[in-house]
């Protein structure tokens, strides 16, 4: 009996360090991949990495990690000279494949991605003193409500639709009001400050856009790809 306890104690305390030095192998794993991810973005902090699955080290001899998630904080896309403020970006990789060397990633499965822009700073990026405020949808299309600085006009107010595909984010004014295409220039200095392009150059994993949804607190952007090419 007293042999059988000795037994059962000694692989509890091997349970306990394998433990141990599973969840210390992965934090030093999260680091390095948080380093990784910031030098190959060009991030200027480092992200924050959480690798799932237990036990992690089984993972690593396999050469797969179940899932790896990465808070990337914001990014920034610029047209025209005018910048527009990603925030909250993050994303999830599935079923990763390490390299022979088991330090470096390869690929990721599928992976999907999601992030926000405010009111705020999509106000700032269309310039001009533009503001840009909800609107809800209509006809399956994520809107927003645009007030253009017209001089001429007082309190002029158009619907603009927002849409993504690929690593682009459009705004456009779905219509100018009448009493502005009757003015000379009214509709080209409109048009300059509703409808713009941005191109999100750094999302992670040449990941996608897919979706666009328009909320009162802001603007929900998600992403997806599969078969995703990870560096380093």
């Amino acid at each position: 009996m007293r042999a059988l306890k000795w037994l059962l104690f000694v692989v509890v305390i091997l349970g306990v360090l394998f433990v141990v030095g599973d969840r210390a192998a992965v934090s030093y794993a999260e680091s390095m991949a948080a380093d990784k991810i910031r030098s190959s973005q060009g991030l200027e902090k480092s992200p924050e990495v959480s690798i799932k699955g237990f036990p992690f080290l089984t993972q690593v001899a396999g050469r797969s990690l179940t899932e790896v998630d990465a808070d990337l904080g914001g990014m920034s896309a610029s047209a025209d000279g005018r910048t527009l403020r990603v925030e909250k970006l993050s994303a999830q990789f599935h079923d990763v494949a390490l390299g022979s060397d088991y330090t470096s990633v390869q690929s990721a499965a599928s992976a999907t991605g999601n992030a926000r822009i405010s009111y705020a700073d999509l106000t700032k990026a269309a310039g001009g003193d533009v503001k840009i405020a909800y609107a809800g949808e209509k006809n399956g299309r994520s809107q927003v409500k645009i007030s253009p600085n017209v001089p001429i006009l007082n309190s002029l107010e158009v619907t603009g639709s927002i849409t993504v595909s690929g690593n682009t984010v459009r705004l456009r004014a779905d219509e100018i009001p009448a009493m502005c295409r009757a003015l000379p220039a009214c509709q080209s200095t409109v048009r300059s400050q509703t409808d713009h392009v941005w191109k999100l150059d750094q999302l992670p994993g040449n990941l996608k856009l897919d979706k666009v949804v328009t909320r009162p607190d802001g603007i929900s952007l998600t992403a997806s790809g599969h078969d995703v090419k990870l560096p380093g």
